[in-house]
């Protein structure tokens, strides 16, 4: 008789730690081993300006760069929003969340369901599907993903301990810079370590993980494409801002690296500088038609110009949660996250772990 699948929940103590990144990383090195995966986001969150249809992309761009089949994915159980919430708390929504979970749990034809969890600890408490929750319907595993800003990441991975007990089979940093390497490597992973929470991963900082395409910041900032429809998939790294004389900002300019460059759409003096340095995205503000020579210029040099609405300020807050944000659905930054997970991750601990020795024969 074939055994039931395991299953592996991956979580954050915060959002935007880089689970859907993990995700891929983790399941392309697993199949790549053998083994036979499904896939399930059983919690959405719809936030400001997203939909429900938006959220069913982020699982179809998984579906699709896995090449999974129809029946090894999950649909989403529930996309959060304010007005799911009024319905919960006003006893509108009767439905059972855990009973639709059990569903996945009768799965026995796959090794490994790999879950992706809420943004944090507590969300999708109040519709019984938490982390915890889910785990314990599941009797999940649960690897938490968590970017190390500081040394108070201690006391909130302590916490989640204390919450999710042995559920938590570990951790893996994500987004790690060099100056903290070092200390997690020889401070903070044996301390971790002593506390029962397995160091499973170190990934480093890497710029185009971080980085967004040009077309999501037209998504964005609800921009106009002046010229380059057909370089939107140019990838930005960095964020400029030009706002200084001419001179200084193209020694500024100059220590970039595949930067958007935000500034005033009558400053042509800098939109001509910003195009002579290593600049994938010219977004012009104030809704102020630039010189042609700048256009001209930009397409000699294949360099989107967005024109937007808004002043450079509010036009820097948009990017800036963009980078924040930063997803992975970009074929090359699938391909990155396996490479890295490969090398940083301790994937053989992580199968023993699970119990999992060794492929169901196909």
């Amino acid at each position: 008789m074939q055994q039931a699948s395991k299953h592996l929940l991956i979580g954050s103590i915060e959002a935007f730690s880089g689970k859907s990144a993990a995700i891929l990383g983790l399941a392309q090195s697993l199949m790549g081993k053998g083994y036979r995966l499904a896939y399930a986001k059983p919690v959405g969150t719809c936030t400001e300006g997203q939909s429900e249809e938006d959220l069913d992309i982020d699982v179809q761009f998984i579906t699709d760069a896995l090449g999974l089949a129809s029946d090894q994915v999950y649909p989403t159980l529930l996309s959060i929003s304010a007005h799911r919430i009024q319905q919960k708390i006003q006893g509108n929504d009767p439905t059972s969340y855990t009973e639709q979970l059990h569903q996945v749990k009768k799965r026995n034809d796959v090794d490994l369901v790999m879950l992706e969890g809420p943004g944090s600890l507590t969300e999708g408490y109040l519709f019984d599907l938490s982390l915890l929750q889910i785990s314990n319907a599941l009797e999940a595993e649960i690897v938490l993903v968590s970017r190390f800003h500081n040394l108070s990441i201690i006391d909130a991975l302590l916490n989640a301990k204390v919450r999710l007990g042995d559920r938590l089979i570990g951790v893996v940093f994500n987004d790690v810079n060099p100056e903290q390497h070092h200390l997690l490597q020889t401070t903070v992973q044996s301390f971790l370590e002593g506390q029962q929470i397995p160091v499973l991963g170190v990934l480093p900082s890497n710029a185009l993980l971080r980085s967004v395409s040009v077309s999501e910041l037209v998504q964005q900032l609800k921009a106009e494409v002046l010229y380059g429809e057909e370089y939107l998939h140019l990838m930005v790294e960095e964020l400029t801002i030009g706002a200084m004389n001419v001179n200084s900002a193209l020694k500024y300019f100059r220590q970039g690296r595949n930067m958007a460059v935000v500034t005033g759409g009558d400053r042509t003096d800098l939109q001509l500088a910003a195009l002579e340095s290593s600049t994938h995205c010219l977004i012009l503000t104030g809704h102020f038609p630039p010189n042609e020579l700048v256009l001209n210029r930009a397409k000699d040099l294949e360099i989107p110009v967005l024109l937007v609405d808004s002043d450079t300020l509010t036009t820097v807050e948009v990017v800036e949660q963009a980078f924040q944000r930063a997803q992975v659905h970009e074929r090359i930054k699938v391909e990155c996250m396996r490479e890295m997970i490969d090398q940083h991750c301790d994937i053989d601990r992580l199968l023993a772990t699970l119990g999992l020795t060794s492929p169901v024969p196909q």
